[in-house]
């Protein structure tokens, strides 16, 4: 393994990391692995209780990255306010691409899986499923606005509730 190419993450950045949402990188350090040194990020996922350790190498081709720019987030937030779209397809169908959606790590399909999951109070009830979905999405996305504000996970839970509240007034 070369070190040609030095990665854009650091020690104590904060990354996305597709299938996991929002972790620190704690350090980088190198482990024998069956016989092969290896150069790893050690990322803690503070909320899971969990610590994931990525080949630098590879960081990139499992879909890691860095946290959204602001004018992602604000794009995030424009989505939320738009009308849902649900599509006429079995529930098992849209289950699966909002599944895809949430691991894509990617900021604004996260969104739109909480725009169309969202239920105003005097809307009918989500099933198990819906809501297991809609709460996956909808706390990957207030971590992320979380950790590109610099604040806290309420205050961020309070931001997108705001704005999904504001769209069904």
């Amino acid at each position: 393994m070369t070190k040609a190419k030095k990665s854009e993450f650091r020690p104590n950045d904060y990354v996305v990391y597709p299938a996991h949402g929002v972790g620190q990188i704690m350090s980088i350090e190198e482990q024998e692995i069956a016989g092969i040194k290896m150069e790893l990020f050690v990322i803690s996922f503070e909320k899971d209780k969990m610590t994931l350790r990525v080949p630098t190498h590879k960081a990139t081709e499992v879909g890691m990255r860095s946290l959204s720019s602001p004018d992602v987030v604000s794009e995030a937030m424009k989505t939320l306010r738009g009308k849902a779209k649900v599509k006429k397809a079995m529930w098992s169908r849209r289950a699966q691409e909002y599944e895809q959606k949430i691991n894509s790590g990617d900021l604004i399909a996260i969104a739109e899986v909480v725009r169309d999951l969202h239920r105003a109070d005097d809307q009918r009830e989500q099933s198990y499923s819906e809501r297991q979905l809609y709460e996956a999405a909808l706390e990957r996305l207030t971590r992320e606005v979380a950790a590109v504000s610099g604040g806290d996970e309420v205050a961020a839970a309070k931001q997108v509730d705001e704005v999904l509240v504001s769209r069904a007034a």
